[in-house]
């Protein structure tokens, strides 16, 4: 059995996505990060830095945190969600650690110096906005081409993406200037286990 330990945030947004895509059963466990809950002991055993999401999987033991690895491993129990095509599976992967790498900690970096500091800072508020135009900007003209990140397939990399592309929307960081990257955005928004997995365990409200 699944338990996904997780609250309404882009990277738990993936898991939960990615779950529903699969139609695989799992429990879910709200981790209510305002009250504390990814500070207390029994969630700390699961993942020593407190951070969601959690996957613990009771068939073959495994505990897995980080959103990158939990859908590579759903990917590989399931065999979904990744091309089989060598070329194109390298592709999916590639782009999911751009994500990784990049799309998450720069919007999450301009998430806070926006809406979370306690003052303004008009230097990074400034570095993290042009760092995340560079950044719609290099999807923009890849997803010029192909309708997916990984070619004609949808994939892990995308559901990685739209975690947080989804908050971007919530609190307003405009992107509707890159219309290759509106419409993939749109395409994967419409589709059913998307609408779903981005209402658990609790809608996304705004900063």
């Amino acid at each position: 059995m699944l338990h996904l330990y997780t609250d309404s945030s882009p990277n738990g947004f993936k898991v939960t996505i990615a779950l529903e895509e699969l139609s695989l059963p799992y429990s879910l466990h709200h981790v209510r990060i305002d009250e504390g809950d990814h500070q207390q002991p029994d969630f700390l055993a699961l993942n020593p830095h407190g951070r969601i999401p959690v996957l613990t999987d009771s068939d073959t033991g495994v505990v897995l945190f980080e959103s990158a690895a939990i859908l590579l491993y759903l990917s590989e129990r399931t065999g979904k969600l990744l091309p089989q095509n060598a070329r194109a599976r390298w592709e999916a992967i590639k782009w999911l650690q751009f994500h990784a790498s990049s799309v998450g900690p720069l919007l999450g970096q301009r998430v806070y110096f926006e809406l979370f500091a306690n003052a303004p800072i008009a230097e990074a508020i400034d570095r993290y906005r042009n760092l995340t135009q560079e950044m719609f900007a290099v999807l923009d003209r890849l997803l010029a081409n192909r309708p997916y990140l990984a070619g004609e397939d949808y994939s892990i990399a995308d559901i990685a993406h739209f975690g947080w592309m989804h908050i971007a929307q919530i609190v307003h960081f405009d992107f509707s200037q890159y219309r290759h990257l509106s419409e993939w955005y749109a395409r994967i928004g419409a589709r059913a286990a998307v609408q779903k997995g981005i209402t658990l365990p609790a809608p996304a409200t705004g900063a």
